[in-house]
């Protein structure tokens, strides 16, 4: 018994669900039915080495530190390719964004990522911990905010060993998944300032633990019910949120001054800052807002922009860029940022069949999209099933819009990242599989010609999948993202 079970689980290892869907065929024919009941009788002997091996391997399982193991895989391996295409040159995008002199690490986009040269693929299992927003410091520690059920959690990360070294309870976190979203990052000061429960927070990331620095509390402000979605400093240091209800504020971190607007709309997505001021979309309009004397924020323009499926992107030239919806039709739309007037609207996809919820990934005078319609879940990428196709390039040209490629990549819901040093766009990619192997990779595409250039698979499964984590781009050129399991980093072969 004990040899036909282990044969059978290694094929299922192997190849896939296709396995069991095969074996229960066979077991329709009289002949290998009777045959496996005259070999599968079972003994104690057998039953004991089963039990004590899965005993074992749970007891491990729950007894190794977080971070120690690597994602367990699911089944499929060998029925999908490892890697594809072959190592890209790097071709770096020009771009005058400049860095807040508050936040550490650089602009995200300006850290080169993977070019593909053997990539190595290493995990971190943290059980059923979802790492939806990492940041390194300026030492290259990684910070991640990370989810388990209703709690929230701060972590430390070893960029080499991906062990966790310090973990702090930030609380519960609403079901609503804007308020797990964009309310944190890393400042100048290598703190991790992060929104949770109605309160502002800043970490020290230094030592061992992670110790508060700084807290402002926003209770007085935000009411019961309500909680932060986006939160970031300015160049003069201000740090501006915005709350699901629609709150805008701002916080002078030394007097713990806090000053408050209410638009009094709904807000899903982060904002966006720069030297004189704050972007907020809403589910009506886009804003540009500056602080007044006192710190209140003031609405400088304000420019009609509904069910966008983004948070604002700031691009060369003084522009800003968001997404909307227009006859069932997702569209890229550039606004000039110190007027708010509409420069070009660009749709990208088919009617009905593009939606987004992810953020874009600016290439300096242009963005770059990923279509995130058809998945509303990580059961809908269960087996081989994906969402609909599709990412887009949209650039601003003198004659306005231009779309410069769309590739056929499947994006379910992670958007896409940009390196500048190395011009790849980076997504988090699955693949249809007739076979019922979920199999998810990390793609790089050509952002001049949008084409792939290399994809390497990242794991199997539904536990890895992403659920709108980002990818974040490393200090020392690997791309980390959190899937549903833990963490996974890819870099190149040294």
């Amino acid at each position: 018994m004990v040899w036909l079970v282990g044969a059978l689980l290694l094929l299922w290892l192997a190849w896939g669900p296709i396995v069991l869907l095969l074996a229960a065929v066979l077991l329709c024919v009289p002949r290998v039915r009777w045959w496996v009941q005259d070999r599968a009788q079972p003994d104690a002997r057998s039953v004991g080495i089963v039990a004590a091996t899965v005993t074992g391997l749970v007891a491990a399982m729950v007894a190794i530190p977080d971070g120690w193991l690597p994602i367990p895989p699911a089944p499929g391996a060998w029925a999908v390719p490892a890697y594809v295409g072959r190592p890209a040159a790097p071709h770096p995008i020009a771009t005058e964004a400049p860095q807040n002199p508050h936040r550490a690490a650089g602009v995200p986009a300006s850290r080169p990522g993977p070019l593909g040269l053997q990539p190595e693929v290493d995990t971190a299992w943290l059980g059923t911990q979802r790492c939806g927003d990492l940041a390194p410091t300026s030492s290259g520690v990684l910070v991640a905010r990370c989810t388990e059920g209703p709690t929230s959690l701060l972590r430390l990360v070893d960029p080499e060993t991906r062990r966790t070294t310090a973990t702090h309870d930030l609380g519960e976190v609403d079901d609503d998944a804007a308020c797990a979203g964009d309310a944190f990052y890393v400042d100048d000061r290598d703190r991790a300032v992060v929104a949770a429960e109605r309160t502002v927070s800043a970490y020290g990331t230094a030592g061992s633990e992670l110790d508060v620095d700084g807290t402002w509390d926003l209770k007085p402000w935000i009411p019961f019910g309500d909680c932060v979605v986006g939160i970031a400093p300015d160049w003069a240091g201000l740090v501006w949120w915005v709350s699901r209800d629609g709150l805008v504020g701002t916080i002078e971190p030394a007097s713990g001054r806090v000053a408050v607007l209410d638009l009094a709309e709904p807000v899903r997505h982060g904002l966006a800052v720069d030297e004189g001021g704050a972007y907020v979309v809403s589910d009506a309009a886009l804003l540009r807002l500056a602080a007044g004397a006192d710190g209140t924020p003031e609405v400088r323009w304000r420019t009609g922009n509904a069910d966008s499926g983004s948070a604002p992107v700031l691009l060369d030239g003084g522009v800003v860029a968001v997404t909307d919806e227009q006859e069932g039709r997702l569209g890229v739309v550039f606004l000039a940022r110190d007027s708010g007037a509409a420069l070009c609207r660009q749709a990208v996809f088919g009617k009905g069949a593009g939606a987004t919820d992810s953020t874009l990934a600016s290439l300096g005078r242009g963005v770059v999209v990923a279509n995130n319609h058809g998945y509303s879940s990580p059961r809908s990428t269960l087996l081989g099933f994906t969402s609909d196709p599709g990412i887009a390039r949209v650039d601003l040209a003198e004659s306005g819009c231009v779309l410069r490629w769309t590739s056929d990549a499947v994006s379910p819901s992670s958007g896409a990242t940009a390196s500048w040093p190395t011009g790849l766009v980076y997504a988090w990619t699955k693949r249809p599989s007739l076979t019922g192997v979920s199999a998810w990779y990390l793609t790089a595409l050509d952002a001049v010609s949008g084409r792939a250039m290399w994809s390497v698979r990242t794991g199997t499964g539904l536990m890895a999948g992403s659920d709108g984590s980002r990818i974040t781009l490393g200090a020392d050129g690997s791309a980390w993202l959190g899937t549903l399991a833990g963490l996974v980093r890819v870099r190149d072969r040294s």
